[in-house]
C-alpha cells in the first residue's frame, strides 16, 4: 500500500489517499461504479450508491484500490509515501518508509496479485 499525498489526493478524500494496487484483469467489482475524467491520461471510481472514493485508474495496466474500502482484514502494509512536496502543512510522516518528493515508479507500479 503507499499514502499519496497530492493535491488531488488530499481534495477527493479530505486528507491522503492509501491505496493498493493490481491488475485490472484481477479486479472484479460487484457494484456499479460511476467515473470522473480527472485529466486526460487519468479517472477516479466512485460508488454509485455512496459515494465513496474507489479507484484511481491512470495509464499503464495497475489500478489503484483505495484501501479504506476494502472489507475484512487486508494483509496490506503500507511500503511508502508519494508527493510528499504536495502534503498539507497539518500533519507530519513519522516513519521511516521510503517518501517521494513526487511519482516513484518503484512503489506506483508494485502490484498486489492476490487481491
Amino acid at each position: 500500500m503507499v499514502n499519496c499525498h497530492c493535491q488531488q489526493c488530499r481534495k477527493t478524500s479530505g486528507h491522503h489517499v492509501a491505496a493498493t494496487s493490481a491488475r485490472r484483469d484481477k479486479v472484479e467489482v460487484t457494484g456499479e461504479v460511476t467515473w470522473y475524467h480527472a485529466s486526460e491520461s487519468a479517472r477516479r471510481g466512485f460508488c454509485a450508491v455512496c459515494g465513496s472514493s474507489l479507484f484511481w485508474d491512470g495509464p499503464g495496466e495497475n489500478l489503484s484500490i483505495h484501501a479504506g474500502t476494502l472489507d475484512g482484514e487486508t494483509g496490506l502494509k503500507t511500503v511508502g509515501h508519494i508527493y510528499c512536496a504536495d502534503m498539507g502543512d497539518y500533519y507530519a510522516l513519522s516513519d521511516d518508509l521510503p517518501k517521494a518528493e513526487g511519482r516513484d515508479p518503484k512503489l506506483t507500479t508494485m502490484v498486489n496479485n492476490d487481491l
